[in-house]
């Protein structure tokens, strides 16, 4: 389980409690905290689990090839451990994915006239593909909410599902061990015969609220009851939609019904204004900056996206700016 923060731990942590053997590929008070008194697992309802049976290295030469190999960082984390993550991998290894947004592998055993793009805006130099090589993939798009509320202890909030997918659609075998792995932990984990379908469903929404609330400081509910805010997001997913569409992507559910969605969860602070508000490098180009590039391979306007990914990568550059300032400060 490479990452043992919200969804690495709350993963890592319900798989180990049945029995797999799971290490986490951690540093710095992760590491520590994990191998001195294992996980902790917060549920929703209150109760309290800690998992002393599993492994915790930041060596991964030492852990060496793995059965499985989850990726459970962050999109814009990636390029900083694919090199390692490398060496876990053999010949059978099966990667699972769990990153949001369009991921670098999107257009393997796609079809049709863009198999085989790479998807720049998230695999600039093609190092992921060639580190984490996309034959050996399997997708799973996460649904669970949770957080890491300090070193080795992970909070659920709520959410079970971690529908999986391989990039051909077929049912394989390797995707049925590991959906039976996810569901004897515990989860929802059904095997989909189109896992960008998925994806995209999961997008649609984190393209617009993530960027929205990082700029506005503003919860889902807010967003969501403002008028001008809400035209906003759902203009923003009418251009994604378009963009979807012309990758014959179809969505299963109604525009209408995913702000509805948004709206439900209430007064939660999406993923990206929770990194801004840390003072963290927030996740951009994976969310938004990759539907603006698909947008202009299949030549679709988007000009509310492309309005909002400005401004959201500008708060991003003053953000690393003052925390550059900031080190320089300290220096001195």
């Amino acid at each position: 389980m490479i990452g043992a923060g919200a969804i690495g731990g709350l993963v890592g942590a319900k798989l180990a409690a049945t029995g797999c053997d799971v290490t986490f590929m951690v540093r710095g008070a992760n590491l520590e905290a994990i191998r001195r008194q294992g996980i902790r697992l917060l549920a929703s309802d209150g109760s309290e689990t800690t998992v002393r049976a599993v492994g915790a290295s930041n060596d991964y030469a030492a852990v060496g090839v793995q059965d499985v190999v989850v990726l459970a960082v962050k999109a814009h984390q990636l390029a900083n451990v694919a090199a390692d993550a490398s060496r876990l991998v053999g010949p059978r290894t099966v990667v699972v994915t769990m990153q949001n947004g369009i991921p670098y592998w999107y257009f393997h055993r796609h079809g049709g006239g863009l198999a085989g793009t790479v998807v720049r805006s998230v695999d600039p130099s093609g190092t992921l593909a060639r580190h984490i090589p996309p034959e050996q993939v399997l997708g799973c798009v996460v649904y669970p909410a949770s957080e890491l509320v300090a070193p080795g202890v992970v909070a659920h909030i709520e959410g079970d599902r971690l529908p999986l997918g391989e990039l051909d659609g077929s049912c394989s075998e390797r995707a049925t061990r590991i959906s039976e792995c996810f569901v004897g932990a515990g989860f929802k984990a059904p095997i989909l015969d189109d896992i960008r379908a998925e994806i995209w469903l999961k997008l649609w929404g984190n393209l617009t609220f993530n960027p929205i609330s990082s700029l506005t400081h503003s919860t889902l509910l807010e967003i969501c009851r403002h008028a001008e805010a809400r035209e906003l997001a759902a203009g923003m997913m009418r251009e994604a939609a378009a963009v979807a569409n012309k990758l014959g992507i179809e969505f299963r559910v109604s525009l209408e019904a995913r702000i509805a969605g948004a709206e439900k969860v209430g007064h939660h602070k999406t993923s990206m204004l929770q990194d801004v508000e840390c003072g963290r490098e927030p996740e951009i180009d994976a969310l938004v900056g990759s539907v603006v590039e698909l947008a202009r391979l299949t030549g679709t306007p988007t000009p509310r996206i492309d309005a909002v990914y400005a401004l959201v990568k500008l708060l991003a550059s003053t953000m690393a700016t003052r925390r550059g300032a900031v080190r320089l400060r300290e220096v001195a």
